[in-house]
């Protein structure tokens, strides 16, 4: 069983740098419901645009490295922050712990397999190709498969308005029959092998025949390329020598020192010129201040002298008198508190340059960077070891010389060209039995799971109430029909296809977990609020409590209908307030 157990976001599409999280380890039918706090919030009405299908975006991003949607992965950045995005997903398989930390800027993808990270080789832009093959084959699960059966919503193409070949792929994937295709395609390999090995039998014995008819004229010939073979392997192990020399002849140990002595001296230099230009600053300011305050001072003397307006030098009666000195005085006070600020601050500066010392002189090192001086070290052991490797080389033609010269003519031995035939036409064989349309083994698997496909289908339209009967041929085409008429799925109308796709979907989720495994989370986003009448909501509504209670399935419906509180004990709020994304917490609980 797949048991999805937690997913957090940050920076994630709306959600921004602070880290949210959702537990699905709760076996419920949960509500969600958006609250756009910046458009009005419950009292104006407003649900759209806060983030709902972000979760489900999130959860396919987490596990596929692709969101749910057409989304480019860049666009998948909260815009805003527009960096640190990191989404990470826990969840259960067969007892197993698994979780996947995957974000952009910077490129992240971190697979844990009981808490024991695995190793990533093949990167890609951040994303280990081979890694992401390890979830895949670990889940068992396609992209395309978890948006039919996980995760259902309205920007999925439904999966009768898909073309003949896409439903064809889906339904394969679904009973089993993709197992045989990838059988088929391992089967091709084998053949290709088999094929290749024909011929490079055919070939060795006709070398055979003209190596019986020109056998000198063979040995002459590998006695030059055996001379030609070592002067090369000589040339190649001076050059090596060389190299080797050369790096030898520079202290790698003093040299990495220096680069760290470097980079102590230009952190050292790089605070000092601040701390300069930021002393520099400060007396210019304090320049600018003492003339401030020089200015107010001549001002007061001035008043005291003449008691005359320092403005317009008119005679100042007392309480006019009193009112400018006041001011002036106030005015003085505080340009002399503001320039021992500065004062002070210089200060600081300088005790701060004091405790930096002198700068001493740049350390000079061999290679421009650090990085070189690693790689030297990198080099080095390489070219050793390939020196070792190549002075142990043997000569491939001694060999040949030698089996030529004492065994000379060879007796033609057609066996394994016959075996090989006869194991090429047994794989063709199987490859018709694999592939073929008609094969009794493609037959099997079809009537197996195709009956139990078409019985869970039924029992799930007719809990939705749809009168159409719609069924699986053996060709794995859809019929509908009604009353004896054959329909289209755009026949149908808005309110009936959305029966028909959840139907589908439920039909198609039981199959997959009945030939593999169950998964305990399921996703609907907006589907029962698009064309659903009363009846359509309620028929939805029960299958789902009725999933949640007796199959233990934990089940998030995304909505905008508000009416449906009143039919869900659980509510989780996604609330959108100053441009980001918040999921609560708590459960809210209602009265039904």
């Amino acid at each position: 069983m797949i048991k999805i157990k937690s997913l957090t976001v940050k920076n994630f599409m709306s959600v921004g740098n602070q880290t949210q999280g959702v537990d699905f380890d709760n076996q419920r039918l949960t509500l969600v419901l958006g609250e756009n706090l910046d458009q009005g919030g419950d009292d104006a009405g407003s649900r759209n645009g806060t983030g709902k299908t972000t979760l489900i975006n999130a959860l396919s991003y987490g596990l596929f490295g692709e969101a749910l949607t057409k989304i480019r992965r860049e666009n998948l950045v909260n815009k805003t922050n527009n960096k640190n995005m990191l989404v990470t997903l826990t969840f259960e398989k067969d007892g197993v712990k698994y979780r996947i930390e995957r974000g952009r800027r910077p490129n992240t993808l971190r697979y844990f397999i009981n808490d024991s990270e695995q190793e990533i080789t093949d990167e890609s832009q951040g994303d280990s190709r081979m890694t992401q093959a390890a979830i895949n084959h670990m889940l068992g699960l396609s992209h395309s498969m978890f948006k039919h059966i996980l995760a259902l919503n309205t920007y999925t193409e439904p999966f009768l308005s898909m073309s003949a070949n896409e439903q064809k792929d889906i339904i394969e994937q679904l009973l089993g029959i993709t197992l045989l295709s990838e059988k088929a395609e391992l089967l091709k390999d084998k053949i290709r092998v088999s094929k290749e090995d024909m011929a490079m039998e055919n070939a060795r014995l006709e070398g055979i025949k003209m190596s019986n008819e020109k056998i000198k004229e063979t040995i002459n010939s590998l006695s030059n390329k055996e001379k030609i073979w070592n002067t090369q392997k000589n040339l190649d192990i001076e050059k090596l020598k060389k190299s080797i020399t050369e790096l030898e002849s520079v202290n790698i140990e003093q040299e990495l020192e220096a680069h760290q002595q470097l980079e102590e001296w230009t952190k050292f230099s790089n605070e000092l010129k601040q701390l300069q230009k930021d002393k520099s600053s400060l007396e210019m300011t304090l320049l600018q201040s003492d003339k401030t305050v020089k200015k107010i001072g001549q001002d007061l003397d001035n008043l005291h002298d003449k008691a005359t307006c320092y403005a317009c030098g008119q005679e100042l009666h007392t309480d006019k008198f009193c009112e400018i000195q006041r001011k002036l005085e106030e005015e003085y006070g505080d340009a002399v508190n503001y320039n021992m600020s500065i004062m002070d601050e210089i200060a600081v500066i300088d005790e701060a340059i004091k405790l930096l010392g002198t700068q001493a002189q740049r350390p000079e090192t061999f290679y421009n960077t650090i990085k070189e001086a690693y790689e030297h070290r990198q080099y080095l052991e390489t070219y050793k070891t390939t020196l070792n490797n190549k002075e142990l080389e043997q000569n491939p033609y001694v060999d040949q010389i030698t089996e030529l010269s004492t065994e000379a003519l060879q007796e033609l031995d057609w066996s394994e060209v016959n075996r090989l035939q006869t194991l090429k036409d047994h794989q063709e064989f199987l490859l018709k039995l694999l592939t073929n349309k008609d094969s009794f083994i493609r037959k099997k698997i079809i009537d197996q799971n195709l009956a139990f496909l078409n019985n869970r289908l039924t029992h799930y339209l007719t809990a939705l109430g749809l009168p159409h009967t719609v069924v699986f041929k053996n060709d794995l085409s859809v019929e509908i029909t009604m009353l004896g008429q054959d329909l289209d799925f755009d026949n149908l109308s808005r309110g009936e296809r959305n029966r028909l796709i959840l139907g589908l979907s439920f039909a198609f989720r039981d199959v997959w977990e009945s030939l593999y495994q169950d998964i305990n989370l399921l996703f609907i986003d907006e589907l029962i609020d698009s064309g659903l009448d009363t009846a359509g909501v309620e028929s939805s509504l029960a299958i789902l409590k009725r999933m949640s209670r007796e199959r233990g399935k934990s089940i998030y419906l995304i909505s905008h209908k508000d009416e449906l509180m009143g039919r869900v004990n659980n509510t989780l709020k996604v609330i959108k307030e100053n441009g980001f994304t918040s999921y609560s917490n708590a459960v809210e609980v209602h009265e039904i």
